[in-house]
C-alpha cells in the first residue's frame, strides 16, 4: 500500500462536498499526511460584443467571485482542523489548475469527487476524469451517489 505525505482535496462546494472531504480528512489522518485543498473558480463567460458589458465589470465579478470562494474554502478548512494556509483558490480551467497545484505542492495524492456519469456524458468528460489521466500523482475519485 503507499503512503502518502501530502494530500490535495479538490473542492467544488456541491452537495457532495462534504463527503468527498470526509475522505480526505480520514486519509490525511490514517497516513499522518498534510492535506491541503483546493478551489478553482472558471472564468466568467460573457458576450463582450455587447456594449452594456464593461471589462471593469468582468473584472469585479471575477473579483467577487474569488473573494466569496477564498471564504467558503478557509470555512471548510476550519469545519476541518486545516490551517489557512493550506488553502489555495486558483482562477482559470479546473484540470490544469489543479495540476499545477499538484506539481508546486508536491502532492502525492489528490482527492476528487466523481459522479460517475455513463453514455454521452461520459464522452463529454468530466473534471475528475481530467484530472486522473493527467495527475502526476495518485488520484481517489470519490463516488457522488446521485439521488
Amino acid at each position: 500500500m503507499a503512503v502518502y505525505s501530502h494530500i490535495l482535496l479538490a473542492v467544488d462546494f456541491s452537495s457532495a462536498t462534504d463527503t468527498v472531504a470526509q475522505q480526505a480528512m480520514e486519509l490525511s489522518q490514517v497516513f499522518k499526511a498534510r492535506l491541503s485543498l483546493v478551489h478553482v473558480v472558471e472564468f466568467v463567460q460573457m458576450d463582450l460584443s455587447n456594449d452594456l458589458v464593461m471589462p471593469q465589470v468582468l473584472l469585479e465579478i471575477d473579483q467577487e467571485l474569488m473573494k466569496r470562494a477564498r471564504h467558503r474554502l478557509q470555512k471548510l478548512a476550519k469545519e476541518m482542523g486545516v490551517d489557512k494556509s493550506e488553502c489555495f483558490v486558483s482562477q482559470g480551467s479546473t484540470k490544469p489548475a489543479i495540476l499545477h497545484l499538484a506539481v508546486e505542492q508536491k502532492v502525492d495524492l489528490i482527492v476528487i469527487g466523481s459522479h460517475g456519469r455513463e453514455g454521452i456524458q461520459r464522452l463529454l468528460g468530466s473534471t475528475a476524469n481530467a484530472v486522473l489521466h493527467g495527475a502526476p500523482c495518485d488520484v481517489l475519485a470519490v463516488r457522488i451517489k446521485e439521488e
